[in-house]
Formats: C-alpha cells, sequence, structure tokens
C-alpha cells in the first residue's frame, strides 16, 4: 500500500479524529491551541484512492538560538501502528518534518504494552521483595506491541530510559484506567475495593453533593488547584492556561472539557477537569481544599464522573498517569493507592520514542534538558 502524506485542514483532522472510536486528546487540532508555545501542523495520510486514513497533530518548538524544531506529535500520529509497512506510514513523515526545519522528532504511540488488574498490583504492593510494577506478572501482555518496539528501533527511533528526556510536556508511560465496556454501573462499583465504596456512602450521607460548573467557575477552581500546588509541591499553572483550555477545546466540541466541584455545607473542597474524545474520558486535573477531607469529596466526585461518563456511552475511564513505583516510601505510591481502589487496571505504553534527524543538534537538546 503506498501512502502519501500532506498537511490538512483542521476542519479535515478533526472530521478524521470524529470517525473514530476515540484517539487522545493531545491529538484533536484544538490542543495546538492549548499549547500556544509551540507552532502547530496537521498532517494526513492518504491512500492510493485518496482516502485519508491517518492523521497527526504535530507540535513544533523552536531551539534557543537556532532556527531549527524539534516536533513532537504527543500520544501520535494517530495511524494504523500494527500495518505491516511502519515505515510507509513513518519515512514519509520524517522526510516531511525535516523539509520543515526539524533537527529531532518525539512522538507518542498509542500502543499498550502491558496491563495489570488490580489484584495483580495489590499482591505487588503487598510483595516486599516488589518494588516496581515492571516486577509483577502483567494480567495481559499484547505481542504485537513488542512487534511495533522492534520496528521502530530498525528504523532507527530511539528510546530514553523511562521514554526518554522530554522536552516541555512528556506524557506518562503508565496510566490508570476503568474499563466501563460491557459492564453494568453495578458492576464497576462492586470492583471498587471496600474503602473506596465505604468513602462514597460515607460522602453521600454527609450530604455532598457533586455540581458540574462552566468557564465562570475556572478562578474558583483555580483556587483549589493553588492549595493543591502548595501541599503538594509543584509549580501550578496559571489561570489563564484553564480559560483558554476550556475555551478552545470547547470550541471545537462543546462536549470536549467539563469542570466539576464536590461540595459540603455550600463550600467547595474538591475540583477536578474532565476530557472527552470519542469513547475515551479522561480525569485530567485534580484539586482539593486541605479542609473537610473526612466528608470524602474526591471519591464522591470520581464515583460522579465516572457515572457521568458511563451515561455518555465511554468505553473506558481514564484516572491517568501513575508512577511504576510500588514501594511505599515513594512519594508518588499514594497516586497508585488511590487509583487502584477503583479496581480498574494498571496499563503501559510503549512510552515515547525519538529520531534524531541532526545527531549534533539533538545532542545538544539533551545535554540543555539534563541542565535544566
Amino acid at each position: 500500500m503506498s501512502l502519501t502524506l500532506r498537511t490538512i485542514s483542521r476542519e479535515q483532522h478533526l472530521a478524521y479524529i470524529q470517525s473514530l472510536p476515540s484517539a487522545s486528546h493531545c491529538q484533536v487540532p484544538a490542543w495546538a491551541d492549548v499549547k500556544t508555545e509551540w507552532r502547530s501542523e496537521n498532517l494526513g495520510w492518504f491512500d492510493q484512492s485518496g482516502q485519508l486514513v491517518g492523521a497527526g497533530l504535530v507540535l513544533y518548538r523552536q531551539l534557543p538560538k537556532v532556527k531549527r524544531y524539534l516536533a513532537y506529535l504527543p500520544e501520535g500520529p494517530v495511524i494504523n501502528w500494527y500495518a505491516p509497512n511502519l515505515d510507509d506510514w513513518l519515512q514519509p513523515m520524517l522526510a516531511h518534518l525535516k523539509r520543515q526545519g526539524a533537527f529531532s522528532v518525539k512522538m507518542g504511540p498509542p500502543v499498550v504494552i502491558r496491563r495489570w488488574d488490580a489484584g495483580a498490583i495489590k499482591s505487588g504492593i503487598q510483595d516486599p521483595d516488589v518494588k516496581r510494577l515492571r516486577d509483577v506478572e502483567a494480567t495481559h501482555i499484547e505481542p504485537r506491541a513488542f512487534e511495533v518496539s522492534d520496528r521502530l528501533r530498525k528504523m532507527g527511533w530511539q528510546q530514553g530510559e523511562d521514554g526518554g528526556a522530554g522536552f516541555g510536556d512528556v506524557q506518562p508511560r503508565y496510566v490508570f484506567q476503568v474499563p466501563l465496556a460491557n459492564r453494568s454501573l453495578d458492576e464497576v462499583l462492586k470492583g471498587f475495593n471496600q474503602l473506596w465504596r465505604r468513602n462514597i456512602k460515607k460522602a453521600e450521607k454527609a450530604g455532598v453533593e457533586v455540581v458540574q460548573g462552566g468557564y465562570h467557575d475556572l478562578e474558583e477552581w483555580q483556587r483549589l488547584y493553588e492549595i493543591t500546588a502548595v501541599r503538594d509541591k509543584f509549580r501550578p499553572r496559571p489561570l489563564s492556561y484553564f480559560q483558554r483550555m476550556w475555551t478552545v477545546l470547547n470550541n471545537e466540541d462543546p462536549n470536549r472539557m467539563r469542570l466539576y466541584f464536590a461540595r459540603h455545607n455550600g463550600v467547595n473542597l474538591s475540583a477536578a477537569t474532565m476530557l472527552v474524545v470519542g469513547g475515551h474520558v479522561w480525569y485530567s486535573y485534580g484539586a482539593s481544599d486541605n479542609i473537610g477531607r473526612e466528608v470524602r469529596p474526591s471519591n464522591a466526585m470520581q464515583w460522579r464522573m465516572l457515572r457521568d461518563a458511563y451515561a455518555m456511552g465511554a468505553t473506558v475511564y481514564d484516572l491517568r498517569g501513575i508512577s511504576d513505583s510500588l514501594d511505599e516510601t515513594d512519594h508518588l505510591f499514594g497516586l497508585i493507592q488511590f487509583k487502584v481502589g477503583t479496581g480498574g487496571e494498571a496499563v503501559e505504553y510503549i512510552g515515547e520514542w525519538d529520531f534524531p534527524l541532526n545527531k549534533l543538534l539533538h545532542k545538544a537538546l539533551d545535554l540543555y534538558m539534563s541542565r535544566r
């Protein structure tokens, strides 16, 4: 099958994404408007009959002091990764990006390699010899994913130890998902551990209500988010980032981004943003106050978001990134502990891959990143 690649319009790109069961929220055309510090381009792959069969959102970041770019396709491109002729998809892309002035290409194939169900993770946590998720036997392994990795290596793509040194926003290699397809809501709730079910009941009894917010509530979101940033010691994004995100994503699709608050006695205790692309729903950002934790607002909010995702016909509710550490002394351990209570599964992607088009500049980038 011979494929041609060319720049496409945002409309063509969006129509293609809408024709699929789902794609990453980082690959919808409007994501380019969220990431204003990057230049962007929409790429399309066409078969011999002129049919659009793949698409990719490329973000270009200029290297300091040089008119050359890093080209980044977060969680993309959206192509047939299991095609036997993967070269025919990726070679034209590399040639095109080189012509655009790219010195290096980074992409994140949306290819799952392993899954661990909640039971496997729990037994891993209980085993003192197990420190990482990858030390636990996976519940499901996707053999075709290994073939994709092998092909990429043969083509000259490189993978860093943990998905490579990132430039800006490196997407998580491990995520936590609750599968919703072919399950009743009752089955989903039964999959939650006792603590989660108890906390959901506790919140209900205490009168915690979960409501959806709009653009005008983003300032209240920001208040809770900044409290969280101080507590968890990370640098928060500014309010303007979320306002822009809300505007551009919901202009593209009125149901792309949602905002939730869990409140008790009229006071907002926790908040979260949700992203929707087809049948895939993501819990994107979360925030909570230092008060009111005893009424379990976060559990109530997650349960409401999950129910809403289910009502929309979602096939998966994605709680996004986790670390692969199962070591209770690790500061990121609480993340997997909280998420595993939903009875979902840990999912490992094949990670991010780099292709140095100019080895010297690619080296310079690595050096620059390691000193930041």
